[in-house]
């Protein structure tokens, strides 16, 4: 089973400036890989070691808008795309960028610190992408989230409650994180769950923060 979210069907937004021109960016980068290769991702993308060492560290910027594959940055994008507009509508596109900013860099720093001496990239906007849910969490978790609901061959249009599907997708990175960890597998990359973590808490316990006073008082 998969569910694949698509909007908040529960309230309409401004339009979501901030969260397109993310979005951009990140097809633009993603364009530069390509024709970069493997030696424009090894310059800017996260490496534990380096960052640990205190080089490098604009890739702690760069590489949220770096991704490894076609798959890899459409899922990110439509997750942030089901997400992003409604907590970019409670504060204002500038505190979104910057919230969105912080969310990915404490996002790597997290992953950085459970292999501080891994020499494998790390890449992609999954960490800032947690923050943004994790404050949507915090700010509409009533909401219902319009989704593809995929059962083998079988898929449907469904509504699910912000709170239970984001609490499930945060129970499963935790679960996942633990099985890495307990199996020592984090030399050999894959999913940074532990940035997915990192991300989720810091938007749920700071996001509200970057909130307009009138998203706040509601």
């Amino acid at each position: 089973m998969a569910v694949v979210p698509l909007s908040d069907a529960s309230r309409s937004t401004r339009f979501p400036l901030a969260t397109v021109l993310i979005v951009a960016a990140n097809a633009v980068c993603f364009a530069l890989e390509l024709n970069g290769g493997d030696a424009f991702v090894a310059r800017w993308s996260v490496i534990p070691a380096q960052i640990s060492g205190g080089h490098h560290l604009i890739t702690l910027f760069t590489a949220m808008y770096m991704h490894g594959s076609w798959s890899h940055i459409i899922g990110n994008m439509v997750f942030l795309w089901a997400f992003g507009p409604a907590v970019e509508d409670a504060m204002n596109p500038i505190s979104y960028f910057i919230f969105y900013t912080f969310g990915g860099i404490v996002a790597m720093l997290c992953q950085v610190a459970i292999d501080p001496h891994s020499t494998i990239a790390s890449l992609g906007a999954s960490g800032a992408i947690a923050a943004v849910m994790g404050t949507f969490l915090v700010t509409y978790p009533r909401d219902q989230i319009k989704s593809i609901l995929i059962l083998g061959w079988f898929a449907r249009i469904t509504f699910i409650p912000a709170a239970v599907l984001i609490g499930v997708w945060f129970v499963i990175q935790l679960f996942n994180a633990g099985t890495v960890v307990g199996h020592q597998q984090i030399q050999q990359g894959g999913v940074a769950y532990v940035a997915h973590i990192g991300g989720m808490i810091f938007g749920a316990l700071f996001g509200r923060f970057f909130e307009s006073p009138r998203q706040l008082f509601k």
